[in-house]
């Protein structure tokens, strides 16, 4: 008789980003307290919380940023303290709404800079011609084809925010992180600016994305994890069905709401 052999589940891929229970100190106050945050390929995460809360302290460890004061961090598999954090970050793509750019260049260039990680372009560092083509195939899929030779100063704060997650993608990441992208937006850019989110998803789906916001209508719906902060304590972390109720975000919040999902997106209005 033949022993039948059980079935075991696949090993998880190894994290991308561990942080264990990291502790940020200024000033003597801790802004965050023992937060720990696991990040798996083809996983996207939402951080939210209130204005304060720590979100953007933990993105920046998230982005070899800065250090923990205690605790550990391991992006992409390396440990923040035994690591050139300048030589680390040119591996994790981060989009910032406050892009520093003084110059008029036109998206194509603004997209290659991503190579070089500099705001502006190196000298004497011209692209490939197959980097280039790179460059034409995310714009092309952050919907900006018809806007590839538009100088930034003429661009809408949306154009500008999917130029600069072409940007992000150029040194081919496996990592993107996202401040708030949704800042300053219309609702019909950021309604572009998410639909653009949802099908770089799809195109690569190895990709991991970590959100910062505290709207939750600013969420694509192919999030699939979140993290609650309030007052530098982690409130909940998990599977985003799990995380994102209106219990919750009432009490990250401190304020009582209840909160509907549509179609992958979240609504969000006071109980009453």
């Amino acid at each position: 008789m033949t022993a039948t052999v059980p079935a075991t589940e696949a090993a998880p891929p190894p994290p991308l980003l561990h942080a264990d229970d990291v502790t940020v100190v200024r000033d003597g106050r801790p802004i965050l307290d023992e937060v720990s945050l696991t990040v798996r390929p083809g996983e996207h995460w939402a951080l939210l919380g209130a204005n304060g809360a720590g979100k953007s302290t933990l993105l920046g460890l998230c982005g070899a940023v800065t250090h923990p004061t205690h605790g550990t961090v391991e992006v992409l598999g390396r440990r923040l303290g035994t690591v050139d954090l300048r030589e680390l970050r040119a591996y994790v793509g981060h989009v910032n709404p406050r892009h520093p750019l003084r110059s008029p260049l036109p998206v194509r260039e603004v997209v290659l800079t991503g190579l070089t990680n500099s705001v502006e372009p190196v000298p004497r560092r011209r692209p490939t011609p197959e980097q280039e083509e790179q460059a034409d195939h995310l714009i092309d899929l952050l919907g900006l084809a018809h806007r590839a030779d538009a100088r930034w100063p003429t661009l809408s704060q949306g154009e500008r925010g999917r130029t600069l997650i072409a940007r992000s993608l150029m040194p081919r990441p496996r990592l993107v992180l996202l401040d708030e992208p949704a800042t300053g937006l219309d609702l019909a850019g950021r309604e572009r600016l998410l639909d653009s989110l949802d099908t770089l998803r799809a195109a690569h789906p190895e990709l991991a994305t970590v959100l910062v916001t505290h709207h939750l209508e600013e969420l694509p719906a192919g999030t699939t994890h979140a993290l609650l902060l309030r007052d530098g304590r982690l409130l909940a972390s998990g599977a985003v069905d799990d995380v994102l109720t209106s219990d919750r975000i009432s009490k990250c919040f401190d304020h009582p709401v209840h909160l509907e999902r549509t179609d992958g997106r979240w609504s969000v209005r006071t109980r009453r």
